[in-house]
């Protein structure tokens, strides 16, 4: 359940652990290891004090989470957002571990404001090993943390998979297969295309030019081109936000391949998101949220990075290929541009079908 929505029975357990974590789109999808390993742990599902619109709807029905508390900003004046109000009362009324798993001053005064005992804290970010560590991974390592007052039971949780892992709600994949009937793409192959990423929109303009994850359209219409050339029988959509409908529909002219290349910068809810990549052959993508629900969903994906590197980063499917290009570790002055298009086409060539992994997290 979400806060914010109708009333219902009260029944959740205040003595599960909750998690504080305030994500970006992928840094949700991120976060479900955590999830799946503390319920695996406690036996029970977690509550999450959490913020942004995509983390309802990808968490909301997660059999990990019990209950989300939702915080519509934790940088606005706590005087004037009573979603924050709320959060201080659900946190002073917990009597579970609280996982802090945010760093931000915002996580920190929220807390301090409810007066959150330090035995009852796990302050993730107090055990940091440093950046050669997959997020996945450290979250794994953070389920096994226990509070100073309250240790949590010694439960093996060498079971849960260190990937991420979302629902596909019945409703969902339901619209998304009335919506590829309707664009004749329910029996091609489908090629996902991911050029945006949560820069791309700035001060109301498109800023792509000026950001590291920047990636021409010229040499996105040459890797659409070229999986066509590749898979005659495929169709490419093109992803992205209603704001970035322009961005995409410059890359569609440029590739000049015609009704094979679709523009679903206005069509793509999250929830249609998900199921599209339940289904789809596969992803190219900039380093982005929608990569990591790509891959989560199973999708095989390539995907670009820039300066950041791609060894925090990188998606994880349960059982397909992710191929990770730019630089492993943080590497100032890189950019995607650095990437060129022969090379994602050979990585997207090179991906085993979907469901047949040759990789290692």
């Amino acid at each position: 359940m979400v806060d914010g929505q109708p009333p219902v029975p009260d029944d959740r357990d205040d003595t599960a652990p909750m998690v504080v974590r305030f994500p970006a789109l992928g840094d949700a999808v991120l976060l479900t290891p955590l999830l799946n390993a503390l319920k695996q742990r406690y036996g029970r599902p977690v509550q999450l004090l959490t913020s942004g619109p995509w983390t309802p709807v990808l968490l909301g029905s997660h059999p990990a989470v019990d209950r989300i508390h939702l915080v519509s900003s934790r940088r606005a004046p706590y005087w004037l957002t009573p979603s924050q109000w709320q959060a201080v009362r659900t946190l002073r009324g917990h009597r579970g571990p609280v996982y802090l798993c945010e760093r931000d001053q915002h996580a920190a005064r929220l807390v301090a404001r409810a007066g959150v005992p330090e035995g009852q804290l796990v302050r993730a970010w107090a055990h940091w090993p440093g950046d050669g560590i997959h997020w996945v991974d450290w979250w794994l390592q953070v389920a096994q943390l226990d509070a100073p007052a309250m240790p949590g039971p010694q439960a093996d949780i060498s079971s849960v998979a260190a990937q991420p892992t979302l629902p596909l709600p019945d409703a969902w994949a339901a619209d998304a297969e009335r919506w590829l009937q309707a664009r004749g793409l329910a029996d091609r192959p489908l090629v996902l295309v991911q050029p945006g990423h949560k820069k791309t929109y700035k001060r109301g303009r498109i800023a792509t030019n000026q950001h590291q994850k920047h990636w021409p359209a010229e040499r996105w219409a040459a890797v659409i081109r070229g999986i066509l050339a590749h898979r005659p029988e495929a169709s490419v959509l093109v992803c992205g936000t209603a704001r970035e409908h322009g961005l995409v529909q410059e890359i569609i002219e440029a590739a000049g391949a015609g009704p094979r290349v679709l523009n679903g910068a206005r069509d793509l809810p999250l929830e249609r998101l998900v199921a599209v990549a339940a289904r789809a052959h596969s992803m190219v993508s900039v380093d982005t949220g929608p990569a990591h629900v790509a891959a989560a969903m199973d999708c095989p994906c390539v995907v670009m990075f820039g300066q950041f590197g791609w060894g925090r980063w990188k998606p994880r499917a349960p059982g397909s290929t992710v191929i990770a290009l730019g630089p492993q570790a943080p590497t100032p002055g890189r950019k995607v541009l650095d990437i060129e298009a022969e090379d994602v086409l050979a990585a997207w060539r090179s991906l085993p079908p979907r469901g047949h992994s040759t990789e290692q997290p």
